[in-house]
């Protein structure tokens, strides 16, 4: 009923207009038009007032249209391409239509029309004002365009406005600041002589987020003593630095300040302590927090997801996301982390299904998605993998580089190397990741020379290897057995490119000579270790001796994991086993009696079975699944029928031997 009172009271008032307008001159009119315009409340409306604009001959009454494009590019029922194609019809648009598109594009994925217009702005001989810099900067830091907020530095330079304005030498701090040049920041910063409270946050905020706690704190430190009151923004910006780099008794400062100070913590403030209390390992702290929060907001919520899932207890982390009243896309993403950080990959498939439900109204975003094919790698579920793969396609996702090497690992870890080979080579842009995934994937399947093709592609390129690279390129040379290029590429990583020797590389290099019977070179190059060798490199070593049925160095090795301080038990079955294929049965015994002693117990093997797209986990002996009865059942048939198979060969062997 209201609805249809609004639009009746909508067209009585065209109605009157347009007789008013048949009457009266034209400014009248044009009164009218920017009364009735803050009255309207949907584009529907606005349109129809723009027709009647054009209908009455007021296109060039700059007041109206100027008025008309504010409410179509800034007000929550507007319509900001209409406000934009609006202004490309303008002859000689002015300074205030100008300011008005530039600050509706100034962030979001269309900021580059806001330093378009800006440019534009400035050709066509209007000269920007303090209404245009600081929406003009946040596009170009927005944008990460460096050379056009410098020109827009330099601009403003030249009109004067650097040096009377606070509010755009505010908006140059957090230029440089978003473009990551905090030196520039601080420059503007010392250069402006009357600091407000934003100059000192913008600031604040900047050396928070790269890191520099100190520079932060004795910032904090001056705005105290400059009689400059701190607020909401300030504390969590120095909370978000004790987060950053992990600094509890920091954060704890800023709470005992917060507390001692009586000063009024908003919900920003009370989740940025909630979020650095669970980032620096505090969790009692951080549950302290959350239950003094009234009203907990979907972020409170999802820092506490987050807390619970960053220190393995899932079931806890589980119990909070079903309570959330309202979940959004970064909700589902902790959860969807927690499960896939902990091991729970089938869970992590089944929720994302659950969010992909049109009852939830979530979108999965990049990191939904990248997080599910970890997931689906991890089980080998090539069937949801390409699933997932479809999803992309079917909705049109242009995946960014990180998404491409998330496909290319799920396809090399299903074991379809030949898929990640062909996204790889079709990728519009690759990064070092990029390479070192698919080096490491087509070690991992054996091609190891089109492997070592592929690194003298990115050497060619101009791409600089890092320590990753050279460990996909030594496994590639383990598995296919190519000793003089593995001694190759093992110098070359440090005599060319600088890059210091890690355990990974040293076992590689061991695998590679130990594979090949060069046991006592691999024992020479353990002694050249930089560290102390750690069970991955007796593990390794002590593989080679087994295959080279070298119980020797197998009995060395023996004596320095006995001083291990880690977990050895699978080096102590490892050894065992070698002494038991070279029929040593008394020191077999004593392996199995100091087995027994350390408390080893050898881990159960579990194997997974796809059917249907549904993948089942088993253990020997294992009756968990709902058919166990079906599945032992057959398997008693199969024995039945291999050993009347085996009792038939029996049978015509002794009737061919008569």
């Amino acid at each position: 009923m209201i609805t249809l009172f609004k639009h009746v009271l909508c067209k009585l008032s065209f109605s009157l207009l347009l007789h008013n307008s048949a009457t009266r001159n034209s400014s009248s009119c044009s009164q009218r038009l920017d009364s009735y315009i803050g009255k309207c409340s949907s584009t529907k409306q606005l349109k129809a007032l723009h027709a009647q604009i054009i209908l009455r001959g007021l296109n060039d009454d700059a007041i109206s249209l100027s008025k008309l494009i504010s409410f179509l590019a800034l007000s929550f029922s507007g319509d900001l391409q209409y406000a934009h194609h609006l202004f490309d019809t303008i002859p000689q648009p002015n300074r205030h239509m100008y300011n008005t598109l530039i600050r509706a594009f100034s962030t979001g994925r269309n900021s580059d029309k806001a330093i378009s217009l800006y440019k534009k702005m400035v050709c066509s001989g209007i000269s920007p004002n303090e209404f245009t810099f600081p929406f003009a900067l946040k596009a170009c830091a927005f944008q990460k365009a460096y050379l056009e907020g410098i020109s827009v530095h330099l601009h403003a330079l030249k009109l004067g406005f650097l040096e009377s304005h606070v509010v755009v030498q505010n908006g140059f701090i957090n230029f440089y600041v978003g473009c990551g040049i905090i030196e520039c920041a601080r420059k503007v910063f010392d250069c402006i002589v009357f600091k407000n409270l934003v100059t000192w946050n913008s600031m604040i905020n900047g050396y928070a987020k790269v890191g520099w706690w100190k520079e932060a704190f004795v910032l904090f430190d001056g705005m105290r003593e400059g009689g400059v009151e701190a607020d909401g923004h300030t504390f969590v910006s120095l909370l978000n630095v004790c987060s950053r780099i992990y600094k509890a008794e920091l954060g704890k400062f800023v709470h005992w300040y917060i507390e001692i100070n009586s000063v009024f913590a908003d919900i920003f403030v009370q989740n940025a302590l909630l979020d650095m209390y669970a980032k620096c390992g505090h969790l009692q702290m951080a549950e302290v927090i959350f239950a003094r929060i009234v009203d907990k907001n979907v972020v409170s919520w999802t820092s506490m997801v987050s807390a619970y899932a960053k220190h393995g207890f899932t079931e806890l982390a589980e119990r909070i996301f079903n309570q959330m009243p309202v979940k959004n896309v970064v909700s589902w993403n902790s959860m969807i982390s927690c499960y896939l950080q902990n091991g729970h990959y089938k869970e992590c498939l089944e929720l994302f299904y659950k969010m992909c439900d049109t009852s939830t109204h979530i979108i999965p975003d990049e990191t939904t998605i990248t997080s599910v094919l970890s997931a689906c790698g991890q089980l080998g579920d090539l069937v949801q993998g390409k699933k997932l793969h479809g999803y992309l396609l079917v909705n049109r996702i242009k995946p960014s580089v990180t998404l491409f090497n998330s496909l290319i690992d799920m396809y090399a870890k299903c074991g379809s190397s030949e898929a990640a080979l062909d996204i790889f080579l079709n990728m519009p842009e690759k990064n070092i990741v990029s390479w070192n995934t698919i080096i490491n994937a087509l070690a991992l399947h054996g091609s190891g020379y089109r492997a070592i093709e592929l690194f003298q592609e990115l050497e060619v390129g101009g791409i600089e290897p890092d320590a990753l690279t050279f460990i996909g390129l030594l496994s590639a040379c383990c598995h296919c057995g190519l000793i003089e290029i593995g001694k190759y590429f093992f110098s070359k990583m440090n005599r060319v490119y600088k890059i210091p020797y890690g355990i990974e590389h040293y076992a590689c290099m061991i695998d590679i000579l130990g594979r090949r019977g060069l046991l006592n070179e691999a024992v020479e190059l353990v002694g050249k270790m930089s560290m102390k060798p750690d069970i991955v490199i007796w593990g390794t070593l002590l593989g080679a001796c087994r295959i080279q049925r070298n119980v020797g160095i197998a009995k060395l090795i023996l004596k320095q994991v006995l001083e291990l301080e880690q977990d050895a038990g699978g080096l102590f079955v490892l050894i065992s086993n070698i002494f038991c294929e070279a029929q040593q049965w008394e020191e077999m015994k004593k392996m199995r009696k100091l087995m027994k002693e350390h408390g080893v117990r050898k881990s159960d093997a579990v194997s997974s079975v796809e059917v249907n797209g549904v993948v089942s986990d088993f253990m020997v002996d294992d009756k968990k699944h709902k058919a166990s009865n079906l599945i032992y059942a057959m398997l008693n048939q199969l024995k039945d029928h291999l050993a009347s198979e085996n009792d038939c060969e029996a049978e015509f062997i002794d009737a061919a031997e008569i």
